[in-house]
């Protein structure tokens, strides 16, 4: 959601990559690193904070803490925008970038379950720079099941230097949701490739309140796992209207 980490620098541009994606890569609602078919309605607004931390060193990843605050607005017509901060890591390499996107569900089936959503988002570094702008795109179709089970599938691609340079940045991203309850449910997603994105995160989603939602997450590298390339990842989402 990998190639081996030759240098510091390179360490620090990849994890602040990696943990907007989770959020991903995103600024807009994702089960954790895939984008939700989800869309919020006309005026509605979202926010959100999410924290990405390991507690030991390893070859791969060593000990690390982020922090990455997110704004999500529906602007009507099945549409919504939204704005990470991301690259805030501690102790080490910031690579402050901000990252507006958008994201179109341009079909939603209704009672058929079916839908379909595309979308895009920009990264523009303001600290640190390994590149002057960056982008990821994706197209995805999701299908919801009579006990409310959720499966997305779709592809997706990142310009070059946003997650790797000499590496496939082209692939598929999917997802899977199941509520156990009102209260809870089990999530999973991953994305292929071997970059900064390339990860598998289960976890769970738990509603403590009709308006605030938290995700408790694992991320794993699809590359460098043995070697530490795995973390733990939160986030409180607030509905504000």
């Amino acid at each position: 959601m990998r190639q081996e980490f030759r240098c510091a620098k390179y360490k620090g541009m990849m994890l602040a990559v990696i943990l907007v994606l989770p959020s991903a890569v995103f600024a807009q609602q994702t089960i954790f690193n895939v984008p939700s078919s989800d869309v919020l309605d006309k005026g509605k607004v979202y926010l959100e904070l999410d924290a990405s931390f390991k507690f030991n060193n390893q070859a791969a990843v060593g000990k690390f803490s982020s922090f990455v605050p997110r704004v999500v607005v529906g602007v009507g017509n099945n549409i919504e925008v939204g704005v990470n901060l991301i690259g805030n890591i501690q102790p080490g390499f910031d690579t402050t970038t901000l990252v507006p996107a958008a994201k179109w569900r341009v079909y939603n089936g209704g009672d058929n379950g079916w839908s379909i959503v595309v979308g895009n988002n920009v990264y523009i570094p303001l600290k640190n720079k390994s590149y002057n702008i960056g982008n990821y795109a994706y197209a995805q179709t999701s299908k919801t099941l009579k006990r409310g089970t959720r499966l997305t599938a779709g592809v997706y691609h990142f310009t070059q230097n946003v997650v790797a340079s000499d590496a496939s940045r082209a692939g598929g991203q999917f997802g899977f949701e199941h509520p156990i309850n009102k209260y809870l449910s089990v999530n999973a997603d991953w994305i292929t490739g071997q970059h900064a994105a390339g990860y598998f995160t289960p976890g769970l989603a738990i509603k403590f309140h009709p308006k605030v939602t938290g995700y408790a997450g694992y991320y794993i590298g699809n590359a460098n796992a043995v070697k530490g390339n795995h973390f733990f990842y939160t986030v409180i989402g607030i509905n504000l209207n």
